[in-house]
């Protein structure tokens, strides 16, 4: 249940939609497996299989995107059309020019789609309408884009943007880690990635090992600033935050699972728990980060 990655956006706060009016606007962009012919689809399907297109509660929505992708390597597509290009070099006395070469492997790929695999993928999406998030599960930049695109495409209006600080997050863990000291709520874990500022690209990490502050100030003269930094927020939640604000590695901690008792709970109930737990807690980490890294920073 719990996202393993947050790609946080603001959704703006005029934006009003009804259950009923959600459900119908995602029904028409709802997922449907690839054709013979399709490389591709993507679509919305059901968090969970006895709900809707979307999973309501409390005022958080739960949301899943679907993308089927037929699995056609391009070194298969180029073998076959290698061996149909020699065959047809024998038949008209000299070799395929650019053009026709370009013509035998869309003709290749139109033949081998439907016999092709497919597998598919699933991104979970999380509205805040109580606070006016929408947090992605992504851990690429990629996966992102497909939901907030066919977000436009289900939506007559969808007002979001991508969430933005006061402070660099790169500038304010550099900060952290020279003076050893988290902002309220948070604790530094050992993971750290220190990455030069030049076009050299020249970095160095630390995995599961605590920086010392004289080599942190030592890469700091050198022209590096901190790009990933592993914290622990309210010893509740613990994540690794790169230079981006993005939150990676999510994983609630033992003192959120104390008390659930999933014995008393069947599978619907469970999910509920689950659900409410995830999304009071990463609201306020939320919330917490954004005051830490200097407040939200307002469109001009």
């Amino acid at each position: 249940m719990w996202f393993k990655n947050l790609r946080i956006y603001r959704l703006s706060p005029s934006w009003n939609c009804s259950l009923d009016t959600l459900e119908d606007a995602l029904s028409k962009q709802a997922f449907k497996p690839s054709g013979s012919r399709d490389m591709q689809s993507l679509g919305w399907t059901a968090p969970r299989e006895d709900s809707g297109l979307v999973y309501a509660l409390d005022g958080q929505y739960l949301l899943n995107l679907r993308a089927d992708k037929k699995l056609l390597p391009t070194t298969v597509i180029n073998q076959v059309a290698k061996a149909k290009a020699q065959e047809i070099e024998e038949q008209q006395g000299f070799k395929p020019g650019r053009k026709q070469m370009k013509e035998i492997k869309e003709q290749v790929t139109d033949e081998l789609l439907p016999k092709a695999f497919s597998i598919y993928r699933d991104t979970r999406v999380w509205l805040d309408t109580r606070n006016h998030w929408l947090v992605i599960d992504a851990a690429a930049a990629a996966k992102s884009d497909e939901v907030l695109g066919l977000l436009a495409k289900s939506l007559e209006t969808f007002p979001v943007t991508p969430l933005h600080v006061e402070q660099s997050p790169a500038a304010a863990m550099t900060n952290w880690l020279i003076s050893d000291e988290a902002p309220a709520t948070f604790s530094i874990d050992q993971d750290t990635e220190l990455r030069s500022t030049s076009d050299s690209g020249a970095a160095v990490r630390y995995v599961r090992q605590t920086v010392e502050i004289d080599d942190v100030r030592k890469h700091v003269q050198a022209g590096k600033q901190c790009t990933r930094l592993a914290l622990t927020w309210a010893d509740r939640v613990s994540f690794v935050l790169t230079e981006n604000l993005e939150i990676k590695r999510v994983a609630p901690l033992d003192v959120l699972k104390e008390g659930q008792d999933s014995a008393s709970h069947n599978e619907a109930e469970q999910f509920d728990s689950d659900f409410t737990l995830m999304t009071g807690e990463l609201s306020k980490l939320i919330s917490s980060l954004v005051d830490a890294l200097g407040g939200e920073r307002k469109p001009a």
